[in-house]
């Protein structure tokens, strides 16, 4: 039961992630800290993250905004050991209902407000606020997307170039991230294994999340993707 369970968790992340670019982990852990401790779920959430993130650059690198991806990146690396820090120390209820509101409260804004933040140009101060930001979540409990949807949306990337330029934030970024995690003592053989096992539900549903991904256009991509944040954001207030 067990196992079967985070192989269909993982399935359906894998493919939230290849159709939208980010949250697997989104859904992923509030789902699998179900079944396991959230010691083992963040780590191999960012492992999921890893493999999804090379598959795809190595698939659609000529649609990444590489300057983007690179200073959200380096911002990120400054956030991660704060998130790190958190994970180890933090009131994990506290900050589930903290991240549950914030996530519902900034996705209803961008659904309703008329006058959202729009960058013509990549502003390395918007930049820096949301990459430290998704380095924080993302190193705390995996949740790297939010801030890095405000951006997307903010610069208007089209949803084949979001997917594309979140996974070169991705890969380096998870990269780190799971170094700290074995740093820390929070990667082992039951991570390891549970990765190993999810491995045939993630390949193919890599490869369905691109065909979907092709088939969003405009402002429909970010009503999803600000809809689907808004179910994660409820899950994470209701679990206990």
């Amino acid at each position: 039961m067990l196992l079967f369970a985070i192989i269909a968790i993982s399935f359906i992340a894998t493919l939230v992630r290849s159709t939208f670019g980010f949250g697997e982990s989104l859904v992923a852990v509030p789902l699998f800290v179900l079944f396991i401790p959230i010691h083992i779920a963040v780590p191999l959430s960012v492992l999921i993250s890893i493999f999804v993130a090379a598959v795809v650059v190595v698939q659609d690198h000529r649609e990444i905004h590489f300057n983007s991806a690179k200073w959200l990146i380096i911002y990120a690396f400054l956030g991660i050991p704060l998130g790190l820090l958190l994970l180890v120390y933090g009131n994990e209820y506290w900050t589930k209902i903290g991240l549950g509101v914030l996530i519902i409260m900034y996705c209803i804004y961008s659904l309703t407000a008329t006058n959202t933040l729009r960058l013509n140009h990549d502003s390395r101060g918007w930049l820096f606020v949301c990459g430290f930001l998704s380095g924080i979540l993302g190193g705390a409990y995996g949740l790297n997307g939010p801030p890095l949807v405000a951006y997307g949306n903010a610069r208007g990337w089209s949803a084949k170039h979001f997917r594309a330029t979140l996974q070169a934030y991705f890969l380096p970024a998870s990269l780190f991230g799971v170094a700290g995690y074995g740093l820390r003592g929070l990667l082992g053989w039951p991570v390891f294994k549970l990765f190993l096992f999810s491995l045939p539900a993630i390949i193919p549903a890599i490869f369905l999340g691109r065909y979907f991904n092709r088939r969003l256009h405009g402002a429909s991509f970010f009503k999803y993707v600000y809809w689907g944040l808004i179910v994660i954001g409820c899950l994470l207030l209701l679990h206990r």
